[in-house]
């Protein structure tokens, strides 16, 4: 049930959304150099790699400086970045990833390879779901790049703090998120977020 919710609402969402889509392409084409699209790896269900898709929002490269994005004022980010980040926009390109069945509309954020390789044996159960979208860690850690600024040690601070207690927030949350009412409700508190920011 839930599977063919993600896959339904995700086709529905890049049709509907085409057009915003090619509006967008066109603006990261036309104000960087580099395509209009970002490839990551990052680790997903089972602990297996798969390729997280995303508008480019960063100079080209940008990643080898560091994989946390520290404050709105990081100077690896373009210009027309910034504003896509700050409307999650960066992220809709993973409505394919959802198609095709690489992660759900709603589950624990995926992270990259170099990060779960400090997660303690409770923490690896987090493995066992579908990454997805957005999930209540992501609500209460929306600012999440404001803190890390304030931290003088931010990667620390990420492993140390946020990263164990988003863990903690995803595994207390999954009979939540694992039902299409509860997904309903987590997508629409996100949207809520977004706006309100």
């Amino acid at each position: 049930m839930k599977r063919a919710f993600d896959f339904v609402f995700a086709l529905f969402g890049l049709i509907i959304l085409a057009p915003i889509f090619l509006i967008l392409v066109l603006i990261i084409l036309l104000t960087s150099k580099g395509g209009a699209f970002y490839r990551q790896t990052r680790v997903g269900q089972y602990n297996k790699d798969f390729q997280l898709l995303k508008f480019r929002s960063m100079y080209l490269d940008s990643d080898r400086l560091g994989l946390l994005t520290v404050g709105n004022q990081d100077r690896r980010i373009t210009p027309i970045g910034i504003l896509i980040r700050k409307y999650k926009l960066d992220e809709l390109p993973q409505l394919i990833n959802v198609l095709f069945g690489d992660m759900s509309l709603v589950g624990p954020r995926p992270e990259v390879r170099k990060y779960v390789s400090f997660y303690s044996e409770y923490e690896l159960k987090v493995l066992d779901l579908k990454p997805g979208i957005t999930d209540l860690a992501s609500i209460k850690y929306r600012n999440e790049n404001e803190i890390l600024e304030r931290q003088s040690n931010p990667e620390k601070y990420y492993v140390d703090v946020i990263m164990p207690d988003k863990i903690k927030v995803n595994l207390n949350s999954y009979n939540r998120s694992k039902t299409v009412i509860g997904s309903i409700g987590i997508i629409f508190l996100t949207i809520k977020t977004i706006l309100l920011k």
